[in-house]
């Protein structure tokens, strides 16, 4: 079979996969769990000790909260599921899983500018889908993407003046473990196993299975206010059919302004190790985005970014939505 049909029939699939979902009702509301504590002791096991106690405490019977009511008999104001939160669209991925039964579907569009003299390429990556599932248990989920890329390079020196590519990207898998919950100082973590298989076209795609591992890390600095987030990203790459490592660093800070609206700014780098094309070098980026929950399981978003040096490309934006199953 070929492999964009191939990629086109996954993609599908994953899509569908959640528009089923969107008939199942949503879990009830819940504490993320972590499967560690800073503590030494599992979250679980934390979790477990604490209903044993509310049952001690109780004479031995299960605490007497009606599901609709407080023990006074008045009515009890149901808990507002946890807001949606994503990877995208900033470089720095979440440090929270989406939880256990849950299914989010991520997607976006992304233009991107750079230029050279009297040579400039564009490029338009569009469908940038994203399908989360939580699996097991609160603290791990499994991930699917794939991303399509048009693009244009202008080229004088090119006889043909232009030169345009366009194709799947690789097929991306991944598996994501909460780590720990934040404890004072001590941040909430999280890291993610993934790889990319070859299953892109030949110009947008690379000739083997590239893996890599994210380490995520986040801050609450004022609740409900300002957020901290970053990541330490280790990765295989290629250019031009050579392999070489990657290692990416992230910082990003998160504004509360409203319920709805929040806001992020961000820098991140790229620094490449073993490359031999000489374009290939560091790339430093600034970028920031707004972020608007329509509903605690839609979210809508935009960003805008610019390159810091000459690596880097000279700017990108991008617009994109999640909803959450």
């Amino acid at each position: 079979m070929d492999r964009r049909l191939a990629v086109l029939l996954m993609t599908v699939l994953a899509l569908c996969t959640g528009c089923m979902a969107a008939n199942r009702p949503l879990p009830e509301y819940r504490t993320r769990q972590a499967l560690f504590s800073w503590k030494g002791e599992k979250e679980s096991d934390k979790d477990d000790d604490k209903k044993e106690s509310d049952k001690n405490e109780a004479g031995g019977k299960e605490p007497d909260d009606k599901p609709n009511g407080d023990k006074n008999g008045g009515e009890k104001k149901p808990e507002e599921p946890d807001p949606i939160v994503t990877e995208r669209p900033d470089f720095t991925n979440s440090s929270r899983t989406i939880g256990r039964n849950r299914i989010q579907l991520e997607s976006g569009y992304t233009f991107t500018s750079d230029g050279h003299g009297a040579s400039r390429m564009n490029s338009h990556a569009f469908l940038e889908a994203l399908v989360r599932v939580g699996v097991f248990a609160d603290w791990f989920e499994v991930q699917i993407g794939q991303n399509f890329l048009h693009t244009r390079a202008a080229d004088p020196a090119n006889p043909a003046g232009v030169n345009l590519q366009t194709g799947p990207q690789d097929l991306y898998l991944a598996s994501k473990f909460a780590l720990t919950k934040q404890d004072g100082i001590l941040p909430e973590t999280a890291v993610t196993l993934q790889m990319t298989l070859p299953t892109g076209s030949r110009e947008q795609g690379s000739n083997k299975v590239l893996p890599g591992l994210l380490f995520l890390y986040s801050w609450d600095v004022i609740p409900d206010r300002i957020s901290l987030a970053g990541s330490s990203v280790f990765a295989n790459a290629e250019e031009d059919d050579h392999g070489y490592f990657s290692y990416a660093q992230s910082l990003s800070v998160g504004y509360t302004v409203t319920k709805r609206l929040s806001a992020y700014t961000e820098c991140f780098a790229i620094f490449p190790s073993g490359a031999t094309p000489t374009p290939v070098g560091p790339e430093y980026y600034y970028n920031g985005g707004l972020l608007y929950q329509v509903t605690p399981n839609f979210q809508l978003d935009v960003r805008f970014g610019v390159g810091l040096n000459k690596h880097a490309d000279d700017f990108f934006t991008g617009a994109g939505f999640a909803i959450r199953y």
